[in-house]
């Protein structure tokens, strides 16, 4: 079984447009069990996320960045156009080969992270980049995990993930949505469907201490994604705020 449980491209409401630029490989026919990038570039959701995440990226911690769950690497490219040094990992061998293809300046290598990262990615990076990413795990602390061990004793984490908040949720229950947003005749799908406290929590609880969020995309109280950053707690992880 693989560990993620979605695509890494787009908003749940998007599922159908992007279904025609994508197959889908069975466990039979895949060697990661799981579906296979059929596409090169941009994924539609770029328009609003690249600049979200350009923006929120720190520029005085460092030019060193792993992007986890890169893909096909359009964005690892658009990162490391913008002036870091970026290495890419995903488990999907048809993400890895195109963007190999496509971005032969930038790093890109395999790996799974519900495994420990390899010797040669520890304590290598200065910030740690995972777009759209965490909302398909099964594991998401997993995710964090793979952060520190690529940080170090020091550095910062940008995680997107769509935004979930009272008054997007109400929309979406007014207007009769959640069998469109939650999308479940979708093979895999999004799992984990974060707010900015639930998210803050996590990080809080795996060792990072939240710097900022930021939403991108539509008007803030219905934003499609946010954004946060998280500086690595040198004192470990905090006990998370208790959900009421």
């Amino acid at each position: 079984m693989t560990y993620m449980a979605d695509p890494k491209l787009t908003d749940p409401n998007e599922l159908a447009s992007t279904d025609e630029r994508r197959s889908i490989a069975s466990t039979s026919d895949s060697a990661s069990g799981y579906w296979e990038w059929s596409f090169s570039g941009e994924a539609e959701n770029h328009h609003y996320l690249v600049p979200g995440v350009l923006k929120a990226l720190p520029r005085d911690r460092g030019e060193r960045v792993l992007d986890i769950g890169c893909g096909n690497g359009a964005l690892s490219a658009k990162i490391a156009r913008s002036g870091f040094s970026v290495t890419g990992i995903d488990f999907t061998p048809s993400g890895i080969d195109r963007a190999k293809q496509s971005y032969p300046d930038v790093t890109f290598l395999p790996h799974d992270i519900t495994l420990p990262l390899p010797e040669g990615l520890r304590n290598q990076f200065d910030i740690v980049v995972s777009c759209e990413v965490i909302e398909h795990l099964f594991l998401p602390r997993d995710l964090f995990a793979r952060a520190r061990e690529a940080l170090g004793d020091s550095g910062v984490l940008l995680i997107s993930t769509p935004f979930h908040g009272y008054w997007k949720n109400l929309a979406i229950a007014l207007t009769n949505g959640f069998d469109k947003h939650w999308w479940p005749l979708s093979d895999y799908g999004h799992i984990k469907f974060f707010s900015e406290r639930t998210l803050g929590n996590m990080a809080r609880d795996c060792g990072f201490q939240p710097l900022l969020f930021q939403r991108a995309g539509r008007i803030r109280p219905l934003a499609a994604s946010m954004i946060i950053v998280a500086e690595l707690n040198p004192n470990g992880p905090e006990s998370a705020e208790p959900l009421r």
